[in-house]
């Protein structure tokens, strides 16, 4: 968990959001917030949870049992959903073939 509190606050700055901005979507207060990115505190299962929803990543990648990140696909239809993961695999195949 010592990773927890820095990885939050980055998520956090990345996404342009303050301390009472997220404390708000996850249920909690600002000084809150706060403690859980020092490390002061360690936020609920289902603060967890909230969290990894607002920011499209995994309880595990939260917690760094892996790195794995999300794509909130929900609401697009069958169609849209190919598209995307399509796209995604395009992508990683790129990647493999620039050597990054």
């Amino acid at each position: 968990m010592v990773e927890f509190g820095l990885k939050l606050k980055e998520l956090r700055t990345k996404e342009g959001m303050t301390q009472e901005q997220l404390g708000e979507l996850i249920g909690v207060s600002k000084s809150v917030v706060s403690y859980y990115e020092t490390n002061d505190r360690i936020p609920s299962p289902l603060t967890l949870i909230r969290i990894s929803k607002v920011f499209h990543v995994t309880t595990d990648f939260l917690l760094s049992l892996d790195s794995g990140r999300t794509v909130n696909i929900e609401g697009l239809d069958a169609h849209d959903e190919e598209i995307v993961r399509r796209m995604v695999a395009t992508m990683r195949k790129l990647q493999e073939e620039s050597g990054s």
